[in-house]
């Protein structure tokens, strides 16, 4: 599972430019590193790399919102 840990952290790093590796619980939203169209490239990222099946009409921000709840997410559809 370290593999999609650092699959969704690669992610993260290309759409907002930060390392997430030590700050797992940073709510992206909060702090403004995510916004509408950064979660649509997250999702499409997501698919694309790992088959993670999330459609935007199903997202619900607050499972979404911190890396750790990401890779939880992207780990469970594996």
């Amino acid at each position: 599972m370290d593999n999609v840990k650092e699959t969704v952290l690669q992610i993260l790093n290309d759409l907002t430019g930060e390392d997430f590796s030590n700050q797992l619980e940073t709510n992206l939203f909060d702090e403004a590193l995510i916004d509408s169209m950064g979660t649509v490239q997250l999702l499409l990222a997501l698919q694309d790399q790992l088959g993670v099946d999330a459609p935007v009409s199903e997202f619900n921000r607050s499972e979404w919102d911190t890396p750790a709840k990401i890779i939880a997410k992207a780990e469970a559809a594996q």
